[in-house]
Protein backbone atom coordinates (compact mmCIF):
# COMPACT_ATOMS: atom_id res chain seq x y z
CA UNK A 1 0.00 0.00 0.00
CA UNK A 2 1.60 3.15 -1.23
CA UNK A 3 1.41 6.37 0.65
CA UNK A 4 0.78 8.88 -1.47
CA UNK A 5 -2.13 6.90 -3.27
CA UNK A 6 -3.60 6.39 -0.53
CA UNK A 7 -3.71 10.36 0.45
CA UNK A 8 -5.37 10.67 -2.95
CA UNK A 9 -7.90 7.87 -2.72
CA UNK A 10 -9.41 9.96 0.44
CA UNK A 11 -9.13 13.42 -1.60
CA UNK A 12 -10.86 12.09 -4.08
CA UNK A 13 -13.22 10.79 -1.50
CA UNK A 14 -13.39 14.50 0.02
CA UNK A 15 -14.59 15.51 -3.48
CA UNK A 16 -17.61 13.85 -3.75
CA UNK A 17 -18.85 15.92 -0.89
CA UNK A 18 -21.36 18.24 -2.57
CA UNK A 19 -20.09 21.07 -0.48
CA UNK A 20 -16.40 20.21 -0.53
CA UNK A 21 -13.92 22.88 -1.98
CA UNK A 22 -10.02 22.40 -2.12
CA UNK A 23 -7.91 25.65 -0.91
CA UNK A 24 -4.34 26.30 -1.12
CA UNK A 25 -1.12 26.87 -3.22
CA UNK A 26 -0.49 24.19 -5.63
CA UNK A 27 -3.65 23.14 -5.88
CA UNK A 28 -5.41 24.04 -9.49
CA UNK A 29 -1.82 24.68 -11.03
CA UNK A 30 1.21 22.61 -10.53
CA UNK A 31 3.82 23.47 -8.41
CA UNK A 32 4.49 21.79 -5.84
CA UNK A 33 4.57 17.80 -5.68
CA UNK A 34 0.57 18.16 -3.20
CA UNK A 35 -0.76 19.00 -6.61
CA UNK A 36 -0.76 15.64 -7.97
CA UNK A 37 -2.36 13.76 -4.70
CA UNK A 38 -5.82 15.59 -6.20
CA UNK A 39 -5.28 13.88 -9.45
CA UNK A 40 -9.10 13.30 -10.04
CA UNK A 41 -10.92 15.93 -7.85
CA UNK A 42 -12.67 18.34 -10.38
CA UNK A 43 -11.07 21.42 -11.44
CA UNK A 44 -14.12 23.76 -10.38
CA UNK A 45 -13.82 22.20 -6.88
CA UNK A 46 -10.04 23.47 -6.21
CA UNK A 47 -9.25 27.28 -5.59
CA UNK A 48 -5.44 28.29 -5.58
CA UNK A 49 -4.57 30.81 -3.07
CA UNK A 50 -1.44 33.03 -3.00
CA UNK A 51 1.11 32.48 -0.36
CA UNK A 52 -0.97 34.22 2.58
CA UNK A 53 -1.51 31.53 4.75
CA UNK A 54 -3.38 33.57 7.31
CA UNK A 55 -5.51 34.75 4.94
CA UNK A 56 -6.39 31.13 3.40
CA UNK A 57 -7.49 29.77 6.55
CA UNK A 58 -9.48 32.90 7.88
CA UNK A 59 -11.18 32.43 4.59
CA UNK A 60 -11.77 28.50 5.04
CA UNK A 61 -13.43 29.65 8.13
CA UNK A 62 -15.16 32.00 6.81
CA UNK A 63 -16.44 29.06 3.53
CA UNK A 64 -17.40 27.11 6.21
CA UNK A 65 -19.46 29.26 8.23
CA UNK A 66 -21.58 29.12 5.02
CA UNK A 67 -22.05 25.68 4.78
CA UNK A 68 -18.78 25.28 2.33
CA UNK A 69 -16.95 22.12 3.23
CA UNK A 70 -13.08 23.75 2.85
CA UNK A 71 -10.25 21.58 2.90
CA UNK A 72 -7.60 23.94 3.46
CA UNK A 73 -3.93 22.46 2.13
CA UNK A 74 -0.36 23.58 3.21
CA UNK A 75 1.67 21.69 1.17
CA UNK A 76 4.57 22.06 4.36
CA UNK A 77 3.45 21.93 7.87
CA UNK A 78 5.85 24.94 8.50
CA UNK A 79 3.42 27.09 6.66
CA UNK A 80 0.92 27.00 9.04
CA UNK A 81 2.81 28.71 11.65
CA UNK A 82 1.89 31.70 9.58
CA UNK A 83 -1.86 30.91 10.10
CA UNK A 84 -2.11 30.23 13.76
CA UNK A 85 -3.78 33.55 14.48
CA UNK A 86 -6.96 32.08 12.49
CA UNK A 87 -6.61 28.71 14.00
CA UNK A 88 -5.32 29.18 17.41
CA UNK A 89 -7.51 32.49 18.18
CA UNK A 90 -10.45 31.80 15.52
CA UNK A 91 -11.46 28.59 14.29
CA UNK A 92 -10.95 26.72 17.71
CA UNK A 93 -12.34 29.32 20.16
CA UNK A 94 -15.57 29.86 17.64
CA UNK A 95 -17.43 26.87 18.82
CA UNK A 96 -16.76 27.97 22.22
CA UNK A 97 -19.53 30.79 21.12
CA UNK A 98 -22.08 28.73 19.29
CA UNK A 99 -20.81 28.75 15.85
CA UNK A 100 -19.71 25.16 13.80
CA UNK A 101 -16.87 25.69 12.16
CA UNK A 102 -16.11 22.64 9.96
CA UNK A 103 -12.94 22.42 8.21
CA UNK A 104 -10.35 19.43 7.34
CA UNK A 105 -7.06 21.14 6.49
CA UNK A 106 -4.48 18.76 5.37
CA UNK A 107 -0.70 19.41 6.41
CA UNK A 108 2.24 17.23 5.13
CA UNK A 109 5.20 17.05 6.88
CA UNK A 110 8.42 17.73 4.52
CA UNK A 111 10.90 14.73 4.21
CA UNK A 112 14.46 14.59 4.75
CA UNK A 113 15.07 12.30 2.56
CA UNK A 114 16.49 12.26 -0.71
CA UNK A 115 16.54 15.38 -0.35
CA UNK A 116 16.78 17.99 2.99
CA UNK A 117 14.69 21.05 2.52
CA UNK A 118 16.25 22.42 5.88
CA UNK A 119 14.65 23.03 8.97
CA UNK A 120 12.06 25.77 8.05
CA UNK A 121 10.41 23.28 5.34
CA UNK A 122 10.30 20.07 7.59
CA UNK A 123 9.34 20.25 10.91
CA UNK A 124 6.54 18.47 12.82
CA UNK A 125 4.23 20.44 14.96
CA UNK A 126 1.82 17.85 15.85
CA UNK A 127 2.75 17.73 19.56
CA UNK A 128 2.86 21.86 19.96
CA UNK A 129 -0.55 21.75 18.28
CA UNK A 130 -2.50 19.33 20.34
CA UNK A 131 -1.84 21.26 23.47
CA UNK A 132 -3.07 24.35 22.31
CA UNK A 133 -6.09 23.51 20.29
CA UNK A 134 -9.21 22.67 22.18
CA UNK A 135 -11.85 22.10 20.20
CA UNK A 136 -9.99 21.56 16.75
CA UNK A 137 -8.71 17.50 16.61
CA UNK A 138 -5.55 16.58 15.50
CA UNK A 139 -4.40 13.43 13.56
CA UNK A 140 -0.66 12.67 12.65
CA UNK A 141 -0.28 9.79 9.97
CA UNK A 142 2.58 7.52 9.67
CA UNK A 143 1.37 4.63 7.71
CA UNK A 144 -0.76 4.13 4.84
CA UNK A 145 -3.25 2.12 5.97
CA UNK A 146 -3.97 4.82 8.88
CA UNK A 147 -4.48 7.83 6.32
CA UNK A 148 -8.02 6.57 4.77
CA UNK A 149 -9.80 6.18 7.82
CA UNK A 150 -8.48 8.68 9.11
CA UNK A 151 -10.28 11.35 6.55
CA UNK A 152 -13.31 9.34 6.73
CA UNK A 153 -13.35 9.99 10.61
CA UNK A 154 -12.30 13.77 9.62
CA UNK A 155 -15.23 13.90 7.84
CA UNK A 156 -17.83 12.45 9.94
CA UNK A 157 -16.36 14.43 12.45
CA UNK A 158 -18.91 17.56 13.51
CA UNK A 159 -15.28 19.40 14.73
CA UNK A 160 -12.49 20.78 12.46
CA UNK A 161 -9.77 18.75 12.11
CA UNK A 162 -6.26 18.73 11.48
CA UNK A 163 -4.48 16.20 9.46
CA UNK A 164 -0.40 16.06 9.28
CA UNK A 165 0.55 13.67 6.62
CA UNK A 166 4.32 12.83 8.10
CA UNK A 167 4.92 9.20 6.03
CA UNK A 168 7.44 7.28 7.65
CA UNK A 169 10.11 6.67 4.71
CA UNK A 170 11.80 9.89 5.57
Amino acid sequence: MDFNAEVNKAMRLLAQQENAVFIGQSVRYDGAAIYYSLDGVPTEKRDEFPVAENLQLGYCVGLSLTGKLPICIYPRMDFMLLAMDALVNHLDKLPMFGWDPKIIIRARVGQKKPLDAGPQHTQNYTHAFRQMLTTVDVFELRRADDVLPAYELALRNKSSTIIVENPANG
